[in-house]
């Protein structure tokens, strides 16, 4: 009771001290990650006046988020919701006329397409399907929308889909028989259902499905791909789309562009000569070319993707970014067709490039210490939303030559007003074989450089992902509670050149681990870091780093790992996409057991000393529960401390609102109740490194 009382002074002191300094605003507290305001899609009307957008806000009493539809004029001003039902409304796409907008709502029992007129007025519902959409598009003459919808594929009709689902959730007996690879991914089983194609007539009255006669889906897996994975030649005859109908997909990473006529008909495979991966094809605007991202080593999901162009009469193909040393993202044709936009990530910042198409530098658009994204391109100018460190999304524009900027919506600005938000500083340092590791630091809100803080160490995920200039909670949740917090891209990182990347091949516990640890060091140099009160928290990749620093260090106070690898071995049994296992680990474990026993966390178990705090949720597939107990049960058998927060309803990722309430604040009682003692600068007590590794020293021959 004491401590509690002693913790709970703490933070308030902080609190106190912290509004002090930045006048009437105050620290970032736990309740505020319900309180901001996301918008994001912004697409322009065809005169180029207005923005229409989706913004999601956090519904707390229904435990979910909830979008509606808005409009912002080009000019800025006042910004204008258009739907206000309980249900949520996204994905707002004008009509090519631009008399009314296009959006999915989930308000008539399933996700349909309904519109409204941007002055106003009631929603109108376009589609009324048996099954629900999930995407959709206007062809460019006006005449049909194209959408994406799960089917079952013997089903003659959307009717016979609907009736099959019924009687399925009538049947007592759930069990299912699977007889093949791959039954089930992220968080769900598979159902017998594939993604087809459709085209529905303006008026809503008439379907046909454009890929009857796939048994596979036709769009490659959601997180697979940096965008719509489809397209709409400009005079709307065509369709081009991208998937892997090579079979065993838990093995083939073999995605293609494909090609079929909107009215239907045979399809094309237009990539068939690359055994690798194909994705994101996109039509130019004289419909004579296709450009789409291409990668090169068969297998690899983080291969660096090229972007290529295909002259669609003569099928030859060149790579417009063969001498670009970033992995290509979204793809967008120029307005005149003279070039391509695409976004790449570089250096913690999400980027948007241009290169002409005939050849010659690529030349950054939108850069600058920001994460980029949700982009659109028009002969008005772009649109897109942008983020930092220390500020959720806002839809900005720019004229096409990415000047002359404009912030179009403020949506957070009294939040801003309220609350203090902190920015990072970033850094660099030598890591594992010499290699330049890029590292940010945030420092805690009232900062005084003659204190010790305690250091929150956060961990990406991937681990070919990359940490940079983007607003995440748990940054501004640990700085406002005195914390000082440091994120690195260690090697495996994308962003900094395709060698960087791939260095965590077969190499998860190595390179990485040292980077991290050398990156912890450093900042250690600075002076206000109190070496005793160090915590780590990683989650998916970051949380398998988390259990490897388990066995190989005990310099933290705590860890914190959710969804995170204990055993390959058992990893590579009961994840969904074999390919990526096989991958990093060089193939399966009875091919290569000396690279899974010796990248396996759980293997160190006899060295585990620190207490851990493991989370995870029961439907993630991707990373199964039983390697978080099996963490468990190794600490708690050798009575180290642990606790396992389990959630019945999530996934890889904590979603619901009140599920993420209970998450950020666990971390943050545990992390505080073993990093918040009272500051001082004595070093006995706790053995900060255990083998020279732990700081990097020697450590290189890993």
């Amino acid at each position: 009771m004491k401590r509690c009382i002693s913790l709970i002074g703490i933070i308030l002191l902080v609190w106190a001290n912290a509004t002090v300094a930045h006048g009437a605003r105050r620290p970032f507290a736990l309740k505020d990650i319900h309180r901001l305001k996301w918008p994001t899609d912004g697409h322009l009307s065809p005169d180029g006046r207005w923005v229409a957008f989706s913004m999601s806000l956090t519904d707390v009493e229904h435990n979910r988020r909830n979008s509606d539809i808005y409009i912002v004029s080009t000019q800025g001003g006042e910004v204008r919701r258009m739907t206000t039902h309980e249900a949520s409304d996204i994905h707002p796409r004008w009509t090519p006329d631009g008399r009314r907008i296009a959006f999915l709502s989930t308000r008539s029992g399933s996700a349909q397409i309904w519109t409204i007129r941007p002055d106003g007025g009631e929603a109108e519902q376009l589609s009324d399907l048996p099954v629900s959409i999930s995407d959709f598009e206007w062809t460019p003459d006006g005449q049909h929308v194209v959408f994406v919808a799960d089917v079952y594929p013997d089903c003659p009709t959307l009717e016979c889909t609907r009736q099959r689902d019924e009687q399925k959730e009538k049947k007592q007996v759930k069990a299912m028989i699977h007889r093949d690879l791959l039954y089930r991914h992220w968080d769900r089983y598979e159902d017998g259902k594939v993604q087809h194609l459709f085209t529905l007539t303006a008026d809503g009255k008439a379907w046909k499905d454009v890929t009857p006669r796939l048994k596979l889906d036709a769009l490659q897996w959601w997180l697979a791909a940096a965008g719509r994975d489809w397209d709409i030649s400009p005079d709307s005859r065509m369709l081009a789309f991208a998937t892997n109908l090579n079979g065993h997909l838990e093995l083939n990473y073999d995605v293609d562009i494909y090609l079929v006529p909107l009215a239907g008909g045979e399809i094309e495979n237009l990539t068939e000569a690359n055994p690798a991966a194909d994705s994101l094809p996109r039509f130019s605007p004289d419909g004579r070319q296709i450009a789409y991202r291409a990668s090169k080593r068969v297998g690899y999901e983080s291969d660096e993707y090229e972007l290529i162009v295909m002259d669609l009469q003569t099928r030859r193909r060149r790579s417009l970014t063969d001498a670009f040393p970033h992995s290509v993202g979204e793809i967008f044709w120029a307005p005149d067709g003279r070039g391509l936009y695409f976004s790449a990530g570089e250096a913690g910042r999400m980027k948007l490039f241009y290169v002409p198409l005939d050849g010659g530098p690529v030349r950054e658009v939108l850069g600058g210490p920001y994460w980029h994204h949700a982009i659109d391109v028009s002969s008005h100018g772009l649109v897109f939303s942008r983020r930092d460190i220390a500020h959720a999304d806002e839809i900005f524009m720019a004229d096409l030559s990415g000047r002359h900027e404009r912030q179009l919506t403020s949506v957070n600005a009294d939040f801003y007003d309220e609350v203090i938000t902190v920015d990072a500083e970033e850094f660099y340092y030598t890591g594992a074989r010499g290699r330049r590791i890029h590292g940010f630091l945030i420092k805690p809100v009232n900062f005084d450089p003659n204190k010790k803080y305690p250091l929150l160490v956060r961990i990406h995920g991937g681990p070919q992902q990359m940490f940079g200039f983007s607003f995440r909670y748990e940054y501004q949740l640990f700085a406002a509670a005195g914390y000082v917090v440091l994120f690195v891209n260690p090697a495996g990182s994308p962003g900094y050149g395709q060698a960087f990347t791939d260095a965590v091949n077969h190499n998860w516990g190595g390179d990485p681990y040292i980077d991290i640890m050398r990156g912890v060091d450093e900042v250690i140099k600075r002076g206000f870091v109190d070496e005793r009160r160090m915590a780590a928290w990683g989650g998916s990749y970051g949380g398998y780093m988390v259990n490897w620093i388990e066995g190989h260090t005990d310099r933290f106070a705590c860890l914190v790992s959710h969804a995170g690898v204990a055993n390959m071995w058992s990893m590579y049994g009961s994840t969904d996409e074999l390919f990526f296992p096989e991958w990093e680990m060089g193939g399966p474990p009875w091919e290569r057991p000396e690279e899974y026993d010796r990248w396996s966390p759980i293997r160190y178990a006899k060295n585990f000393r620190t207490p851990m705090l493991i989370s995870h949720g029961e439907r993630d597939y991707r990373v199964p529960i039983t390697e978080g107990e099996q963490m468990f049960t190794a600490l708690r058998r050798q009575g180290i401390e642990a606790r396992f927060l389990r959630f019945p309803d999530e996934g890889h990722w904590i979603l619901k609102p009140k599920n993420r309430d209970l998450w950020y604040g666990t971390i943050l009682e545990w992390v505080n109740a073993h990093c918040r003692p009272a500051p001082t600068t004595e070093t006995e007590g706790r053995s900060l490194h255990r083998s020279p590794e732990a700081s990097g020293r020697g450590a290189d021959a890993l």
